[in-house]
């Protein structure tokens, strides 16, 4: 049974609740995670509100460009085929812990597992903590938006059977993501549209 790092509502909410992108006292909030966090299986949380699955998502940035990804039809999640997505990101799972920063083991374990790059990191900075209670999903996992800028455009998406990815201009990501739902549109409209 898949367990996901997760925070009690009532202690990430401590202070007053927020809808969006959220940019200030980001230490703070990242000691609240570590000080409050447990291991709960995902199912039992999957759509409990009380508990914040914290998910690191990462937006990469190579020059002007941001990278981008879709489903194939070959996937077999029919309902995202039309839908450009911003974030590599996920769960932090029991393995991740044991290091010095459970966080940060989990970042960079879905960055390995989600792409290959091949060029060097200049940057790895976390930008915000994203929450929306808009939709049931969204409501139950909260982002901690990382921006990763590289030296290079050399990235690739690693499961290219029923993914695609690729660099788009913001002008570009704009027109992608007017149909699309979720974080991606927020990210862009309240962080990376103010770069």
């Amino acid at each position: 049974m898949k367990q996901a790092l997760c925070v009690h509502r009532d202690s990430m909410f401590k202070n007053g609740n927020w809808q969006g992108l959220k940019t200030d006292n980001l230490d703070a909030y990242l000691a609240l995670i570590k000080e409050n966090y447990i291991f709960l299986p995902r199912e039992e949380i999957e759509e409990d509100p009380q508990w914040q699955q914290i998910i690191p998502y990462i937006v990469f940035k190579h020059k002007e460009k941001f990278f981008m990804y879709h489903y194939l039809e070959a996937a077999s999640e029919k309902r995202l085929l039309n839908q450009w997505m911003l974030g590599i990101g996920g769960h932090i799972e029991p393995f991740d812990e044991g290091v010095d920063d459970v966080i940060e083991a989990g970042l960079m374990r879905e960055w390995d597992e989600e792409v290959n790059f091949s060029g060097n990191l200049v940057q790895k900075k976390l930008v915000g903590l994203l929450n929306d209670e808009t939709r049931p999903v969204e409501a139950v996992h909260l982002g901690l938006v990382y921006l990763f800028e590289g030296d290079t455009p050399d990235i690739k998406v690693k499961e290219t059977h029923i993914l695609e990815g690729k660099l788009f201009s913001k002008e570009e990501m704009k027109k992608e993501l007017k149909e699309s739902v979720g974080w991606a549109p927020m990210i862009y409209s309240e962080f990376i549209s103010l770069l």
